[in-house]
């Protein structure tokens, strides 16, 4: 509710002060009384005070009617002198009142346009520091929005990190290691939750901020717009005239109220007011720059971290693909060894067959040997070779059954290290396609410097 013309008291009454205000600097006292002059009768019905004599029963002497006659005339012209002297003083003191109210008038209207200069200068700071409110809630406006911007920015590289973590936990043993690669995408999501965590702190300050700015300027703007009724008010003031046909008497007007304030407790509420909202406004532009540092800083932050877990995924599909040749390479050497190695058994079996007819031989000449009658049995010379024969060809089929069984076994072992170096390699397989078609190729999708500082 707009406060009453004239009444800086209930205009300062309205405006919510922080703390109480100061306390008047000139005391309270009484208005001396003004004294009114007495205007003297001097027209032309004035009475001049003739004496009357009373009823008398006899007549007058002539002595005493020339008597008479000469003190009325003597009293005529005392009256008249006395008149004149009242009417000079009169018209002395109506020019001197005249000149005093036309003094005093102007030392009014003096005093008003001097009023006028100091409500134009308060005025005028008022509504400078108001656009500069004003124009500096915008600025932050603006970077309250980046910070929205670079938080909602924020959301698309936690969910790269996470997707690239859950991704990574279906690697297959062995290669389910907490490598370098898994390191930096830890590091990156609590980076991440840091930043989310710092910019929701920032963005609250900014509309607390963003509020104390709009407070203050609501302040300046009641003020001034007390000063802008008052300067109307008082502008009126200065433009009455004696000749101004809308003035009449106010006698209850001089009265002074109780809750005025002095020039100087009004000079210090605007100038308090002014000093509230230079201090709102230069914490707003050290808001200002504290974003700008801090957007810069996290979007430098998550750009080097997101390099950091590229890297460390390149170089982590340059080892799968090096450990997979290398692997490859082995299969090959092993597919090559168990063609060798069957090829082997199969001349190993050969072999031993082949020492059957031989032995087959030599046993059915010793058994037919043992039937030669009597003195005939004769361990000769050719009896002891064919046993040396029969033994030779048993010691050459056993190491040659034993070599066979080492064969085989050595095989089992190739398909084993087979079977173990195609799996690797399928594990290997698995391991390149999760960091290089799911990770690498999902964190193409990273904002850029731009986005991630809230300039889209």
């Amino acid at each position: 509710r707009p406060c009453p013309a004239g009444d800086p008291a209930m205009a300062q009454a309205t405006v919510p002060l922080t703390k109480e205000p100061a306390p008047q600097a000139v005391p309270a006292s009484d208005l001396p009384r003004k004294v009114y002059e007495v205007a003297l009768n001097t027209g032309p019905d004035s009475s001049s005070g003739l004496a009357t004599s009373g009823f008398r029963t006899a007549k007058y002497l002539p002595t005493e009617w020339h008597q008479s006659n000469s003190d009325l005339y003597h009293k005529a012209f005392a009256g008249c002198e006395q008149s004149e002297q009242g009417r000079a003083e009169a018209k002395e003191l109506a020019k001197h009142a005249a000149a005093a109210a036309q003094h005093a008038q102007q030392a009014s209207t003096a005093s008003l346009g001097q009023r006028l200069k100091d409500i134009h200068f308060w005025k005028a700071e008022l509504q400078r520091e108001i656009e500069d409110l004003d124009a500096e809630t915008g600025l932050l406006a603006a970077q309250k929005l980046r910070l929205e911007r670079a938080l909602g920015a924020t959301e698309l590289p936690y969910a790269i990190a996470t997707d690239n973590l859950q991704c990574r936990e279906r690697r297959q043993p062995p290669d389910l290691v907490s490598d370098e690669a898994e390191k930096e995408l830890l590091k990156e999501a609590d980076l991440i939750r840091n930043i989310q965590e710092l910019l929701k702190r920032t963005l609250m300050q900014t509309v607390n901020q963003m509020r104390l700015n709009r407070d203050h300027k609501e302040v300046c703007e009641r003020d001034w717009s007390d000063k802008v009724e008052t300067y109307n008010i008082d502008d009126k003031c200065g433009r009455y005239s004696n000749q101004s046909t809308n003035v009449q008497f106010h006698p209850s007007s001089v009265k002074v109220e109780e809750s005025a304030s002095t020039p100087e407790t009004w000079a210090k509420f605007s100038r308090d007011n002014i000093s509230r909202a230079e201090r709102e406004k230069m914490a707003s532009v050290d808001l200002r720059a504290l974003i700008d540092n801090i957007l810069r800083d996290v979007s430098e932050d998550l750009r080097r971290q997101c390099d950091a877990v590229n890297q460390a995924l390149a170089k982590r599909c340059q080892e799968l693909d090096d450990a997979k040749h290398k692997l490859e390479h082995q299969l090959k050497q092993i597919l090559m060894e168990i063609g060798d190695q069957e090829a082997s058994i199969a001349a190993l079996k050969q072999a031993i067959k082949d020492k059957e007819a031989p032995m087959k031989v030599a046993q059915t000449r010793l058994y037919d040997r043992a039937f030669r009658p009597n003195v005939e049995l004769c361990r000769d010379e050719a009896q002891f070779g064919l046993i040396s024969e029969v033994e030779e060809l048993t010691e050459s089929i056993d190491s040659l059954k034993k070599k066979l069984l080492e064969s085989e076994q050595s095989l089992r072992n190739l398909e084993d290290t087979r079977m173990n170096l195609e799996k690797e390699i399928a594990v290997k397989t698995n391991s390149i396609f999760i960091d290089r078609q799911k990770c690498v190729a999902h964190r193409t999708h990273y904002p850029t410097v731009v986005r991630l500082a809230g300039y889209q």
